[in-house]
């Protein structure tokens, strides 16, 4: 009882000075290891880890605790991501990529007053429960039990007319769940799941998006709540464009030879907006970035970004080689980086 106050205390105090706390416990063989956390601003891109959504890292302690703490978050809600790297420094698994089977990881809901806990569980797992001052921060998780209940009844029964029964009931289940969650970042991490195309799930949500109101509905929660955000005008794109698509089929009076150039124009603008916005941002970061380095430290970076040795680096500058090591090292605490392939990683995306 003492140890819930201490905690519901911690929480309040925590709230009052305007910040967010995301800590946590993990197990303590994972003592030294780095932790991650990562925004998740675009829904597509929230089923593994990309480097370019970190935007914070610590090391579990000693006893296995974690914690971030700042003011720097949005104060609307958003998707984050908390990520134990379990892989040692010296592993050829490229963790990042969800390739390392000892990393782990939790997608939560959160804005920047909240304070999230995420405690170790009764069966002594990690990054699996949620207490947190913002009730729609384990929201996400219920999806994911969801999920696997979905995937049971698919593999229960694999026949096609069950196949398609299946498919009705959990569109309108994880519809439903969406909105009663009364948070539209819940309803596009479904969504996102839905209208995948590599999942079995796709062909129903092209007939489904085509009759039913809901995605409609969505749209205009997002822009509601979201108006500003990219993932609501890349909702927007993405339905129209696929429900221009579903219908594709359907009787039209009109000639559908128009109808599919008109999809492939909207396709192609919605793509060329969205890869111009992200390169823009990349220049806009590179350039920030820069600016922290010495002419001599960008030298230093463009020969790493050509993958040349420290040897090379040496000779082409006129420099000796503990010089180079030397730039390298100061490069490493400027950008916060501690690996030649992290330096290539963040100028090169």
């Amino acid at each position: 009882m003492r140890r819930y106050f201490l905690f519901v205390l911690f929480l309040n105090s925590a709230a009052l000075l305007a910040q967010y706390q995301f800590s946590g416990e993990v197990s303590q063989i994972n003592a030294g290891n780095t932790i991650y956390l990562s925004l998740v601003e675009d829904y597509r891109k929230s089923s593994r880890i990309y480097l370019n959504q970190i935007v914070k890292k610590t090391q579990v302690d000693s006893l296995g605790h974690f914690q971030f703490e700042g003011n720097n978050l949005p104060k609307e809600n958003r998707i984050y991501r908390i990520h134990l790297d379990g892989c040692t420094n010296t592993s050829e698994d490229n963790h990042f990529l969800g390739q390392c089977n000892n990393s782990k990881s939790v997608l939560f809901i959160a804005n920047n007053l909240d304070t999230v806990q995420f405690p170790t569980s009764f069966e002594d797992q990690s990054l699996c429960t949620i207490v947190s001052t913002n009730p729609k921060s384990e929201a996400l998780l219920q999806v994911e039990f969801l999920k696997d209940e979905m995937v049971f009844d698919f593999m229960e029964y694999p026949g096609e007319t069950s196949k398609n029964l299946n498919s009705k009931k959990w569109f309108a289940t994880l519809q439903d769940f969406g909105k009663s969650a009364e948070e539209p970042l819940v309803e596009l991490f479904i969504y996102d799941f839905l209208s995948d195309k590599r999942n079995e799930t796709y062909t129903h949500y092209l007939q489904d998006v085509s009759a039913n109101s809901y995605y409609k509905g969505l749209l205009n929660r997002l822009q509601s709540i979201y108006p500003e955000a990219g993932f609501t005008q890349e909702y927007a794109a993405e339905i129209a464009t696929d429900q221009q698509l579903a219908n594709f089929n359907s009787p039209k009076t009109w000639n559908l030879k128009y109808l599919l150039i008109l999809t492939l124009i909207l396709s192609l603008l919605a793509n060329v907006y969205f890869i111009t916005k992200q390169k823009l941002k990349a220049r806009v970061a590179e350039k920030s970035m820069r600016q922290k380095l010495t002419p001599q430290e960008q030298k230093i970076v463009d020969h790493i970004l050509q993958e040349k040795s420290n040897k090379e680096i040496a000779t082409a500058l006129f420099v000796s080689h503990s010089t180079v090591k030397t730039h390298i090292n100061n490069l490493y605490k400027k950008l916060e980086v501690s690996s030649r392939e992290e330096i290539v990683a963040l100028f090169k995306k």
